[in-house]
């Protein structure tokens, strides 16, 4: 379950039914009031949270969020305003575990939320298939054909970000984001290199690594388009 704090009723709408879609259960709430009540019913596996609300603030539930040791361990995403970096550094300082600048993609949320998951959850491992492709988690491994494809780390991680969501396109920035950190300081070049020897490595398959001009990349089969 996600918990959207977003008053916005239009985009919080929109949140929900876009993370239903991407395989989610979710539930939004207009302010603080109708979030703590949520919260004594059923914990979340991570929380969107807006800056600006009406009553108690982002800022302040996320503070309240962390001073609890029963819920501190929830993962937490900010919402924040494209031009307040203020805000940002004081989410990312009270505990915040990523954060999206408004306005946000939806697919770019989902990604972002996938992303916070696996780096808080590293014990929820999954196996993933895709068109002669495997990807195990638990053995941290990637096979084409049920032949191991020897990765390096982050060669994996973007793999595991496509295995994911398999024709879905990523922008350059949202692949640095989650393979890389949200802070990471570096050229968007560096996404293109380890694709093309991600592709090299993958042989035949690393053909589903489709290149989106203008956009990203995606990983889809030729007769899925």
């Amino acid at each position: 379950m996600i918990y959207c704090v977003e008053d916005n009723s239009s985009i919080r709408d929109l949140m929900v039914y876009t993370l239903k879609a991407s395989g989610f259960e979710a539930q939004g709430f207009e302010d603080d009031k109708g979030f703590w009540a949520a919260m004594q019913e059923k914990r979340p596996e991570l929380i969107i949270l807006d800056v600006m609300l009406p009553g108690e603030d982002g800022l302040t539930i996320l503070k309240k969020i962390r001073s609890n040791r029963d819920i501190a361990d929830i993962p937490v995403v900010m919402a924040t305003a494209k031009d307040s970096e203020y805000d940002t550094v004081i989410a990312l300082d009270n505990g915040a575990d990523d954060y999206l600048s408004k306005p946000f993609g939806m697919m770019e949320m989902v990604s972002r939320i996938k992303a916070v998951l696996r780096r808080t959850n590293p014990k929820q491992n999954k196996i993933y298939t895709y068109n002669g492709i495997t990807l195990d988690e638990s053995k941290h491994s990637v096979s084409v054909g049920g032949k191991t494809v020897p990765l390096t780390l982050k060669e994996y991680r973007l793999m595991q970000v496509f295995m994911e969501s398999p024709g879905q396109v990523f922008t350059r920035d949202i692949l640095l984001s989650n393979v890389w950190g949200m802070d990471y300081i570096g050229e968007t070049r560096t996404i293109d290199v380890h694709i093309g020897t991600l592709r090299t490595k993958l042989a035949e398959a690393g053909k589903m690594i489709q290149t989106v001009r203008g956009v990203g990349y995606k990983m889809e089969a030729k007769d899925e388009q």
